[in-house]
């Protein structure tokens, strides 16, 4: 009897086995059904969690280390008694090793960010680099923990993306599936950093997706969901921010001071973007004529930091402390406006330095100090009709941080779940409201899609702006001997005049020329044995109709 028995859990067991291998065959060769799909999201936000819970407790070991601070959330008031030289030497020296991981690791000395997981959204099937992306959340780990003045957003939704693309990858996952795994990965890593799985979910959607479609939403929420409690596990369910009651809004008569609150906002949002695009510039500038190498950048920009921490070390990490005084009221007018101006300028040092890092948190930050500082001078100026001055700096902090995502669903969500407050919803909508619309006619509707078009890449305008580039003329044209393909002599003849392109350029490339030379055709060029042979012909209406069906296959996508 129990010979029988142990052979039929044998029997079971290999039945598992072969049942098992067939759902990893059928994962590989044919992708997951919708069941297995939601499976392999879960995994995935549970995996992209614990990336996000790892990153946040590995960053305030590493503070607590280096500063010697018994508390990393009190840090600028512990830091504010250490040595000039001390704080100098700790930034300078963990700008030093973020320059030469990313001269080690990466082609450009670029760290990977949320504008990247975009990209890789939009272009590259759902998939992001991987040694780069790893490489740029160790140079964002050590950016955070000494002195940079950054978020770690960032470099947590772009260790989530290289977690789906892996997995993508190793499942052979389609453009769509990618793209939805990568949405659910973001959704967990920015969900389990802040203990916020509703505004989670909509950043994935919002920000990375940059649509909702039905069948995108029940995996990513899974995923949210899953990051949430990886989060709760270890901080419990408590918020970002532990606040005294804001106070009550004054409703309809006090509505039009949100009005100009958002507007203003919005400016300061735009300063803080176009800042951090300055001190790029200026930075590269700088470097070229001095000739320093790359990886000594983060280091200078690092010994600059320092130098404003001796005075303002406010301006160190993501600044939980400060935010925390100005969403309570513990500043003055004169602080909110300086500590606002000065941690503008160290966020453009941190960005400008390539020392990595994200800019959500400083967001929040400065827009916090924003709000502060209007709401302290209109109450003062209309005390009757006025709220707390801290309700202004509830809606700043939201409004800001808006502006500069280009995300204010997402946004005025996540506001709630850090504070935990859901009774000033209308003076933080109308607030944020006004700060997108405002800053989104400034810049290229956020700073992630701005950083984007800085690099040639048209994502802020939507698919008709960037399929083209995805789309190479070799794969459109009609091969040379093709019935329907000109003859070699008239291609020739136009090629002579310059009007033809390469097999390997893009339809992006090719569409200005059809519009210009007014040709039916192009002739398509490829390099063989050292000289440049016509191989085809790229036909006007034929590239038409690829863009028509890749504008059909996004649409469909978004409407799923």
């Amino acid at each position: 009897m129990v010979q029988e028995i142990r052979s039929s859990l044998s029997a079971i067991a290999l039945q598992w086995l072969a049942g098992l291998k067939d759902i990893w065959r059928v994962l590989r060769h044919r992708g997951p059904s919708q069941f297995q799909f939601w499976l392999i999201a879960l995994l995935i936000g549970i995996a992209a969690g614990f990336a996000a819970l790892f990153f946040r407790k590995g960053i305030a070991a590493l503070q607590a280390w280096v500063y010697g601070a018994p508390d990393v959330d009190y840090l600028h008031s512990f830091a504010q008694g250490l040595p000039w030289y001390v704080l100098v030497t700790i930034a300078a020296g963990g700008g030093l090793v973020v320059g030469l991981i990313l001269d080690r690791f990466t082609p450009d000395g670029r760290v990977r960010s949320v504008a990247d997981v975009i990209e890789g959204a939009a272009l590259h099937d759902g998939r992001v680099e991987h040694k780069e992306g790893l490489a740029s959340a160790l140079a964002s780990f050590i950016t955070l923990s000494t002195g940079g003045s950054s978020g770690r957003e960032g470099p947590v939704v772009h260790m989530a993306g290289v977690i789906s693309s892996w997995v993508s990858n190793r499942i052979n996952a389609d453009g769509i599936t990618g793209r939805d795994l990568l949405g659910c990965a973001v959704a967990a890593a920015v969900s389990a950093s802040f203990n916020a799985p509703i505004a989670g979910a909509l950043f994935a959607l919002e920000v990375v997706l940059r649509h909702f479609a039905v069948n995108a939403f029940a995996p990513i929420v899974i995923a949210s969901v899953a990051g949430t409690v990886i989060n709760r596990l270890e901080y419990g369910d408590v918020t970002e921010f532990t606040l005294v009651t804001p106070g009550a809004l004054q409703f309809y008569v006090e509505l039009p001071a949100f009005l100009i609150l958002g507007l203003i906002c919005g400016l300061v949002a735009v300063v803080e973007m176009r800042a951090i695009f300055f001190a790029d510039k200026v930075g590269s500038k700088v470097q070229a004529r001095l000739c320093l190498p790359r990886w000594l950048r983060p280091a200078v920009s690092g010994a600059m930091l320092g130098g404003i921490a001796v005075w303002y070390p406010h301006i160190i990490g993501v600044g939980y402390e400060t935010t925390v005084l100005a969403l309570t009221g513990g500043l003055l007018l004169g602080e909110a406006v300086i500590f606002t101006v000065v941690k503008t300028a160290a966020v453009a040092i941190t960005m400008g330095g390539r020392m990595g890092g994200g800019v959500f948190s400083p967001s929040l930050m400065i827009g916090a100090l924003t709000g502060l500082a209007f709401g302290l001078i209109a109450t003062s100026v209309l005390p009757d009709v006025s709220g707390t001055h801290t309700l202004y700096a509830f809606a700043g902090m939201g409004a800001v941080a808006a502006a500069v995502l280009g995300a204010p669903i997402s946004t005025t969500l996540i506001v709630f779940e850090l504070t935990g407050d859901w009774q000033i919803g209308l003076a933080v909508m109308v607030s944020v409201s006004m700060s997108t619309a405002l800053a989104s006619r400034l810049v290229d509707r956020s700073f992630f899609l701005t950083q984007l078009e800085r690099r040639d890449i048209h994502c802020a305008a939507g698919p008709q702006a960037y399929l083209l580039a995805l789309i190479r003329a070799g794969a459109v044209m009609r091969p040379m001997g093709d019935s329907r393909c000109a003859s070699l002599e008239d291609c020739q003849k136009l090629a002579d005049e310059g009007l033809c392109i390469r097999a390997s350029a893009s339809l992006e490339a090719a569409m200005p020329v059809f519009d210009r030379a007014d040709v039916p055709y192009l002739p398509v060029m490829m390099a063989e044995n050292g000289t440049e042979e016509i191989i085809g012909a790229l036909y006007h209406v034929d590239a038409l109709k690829a863009y028509n069906r890749a504008l059909a296959a996004t649409a469909a996508e978004e409407h799923r």
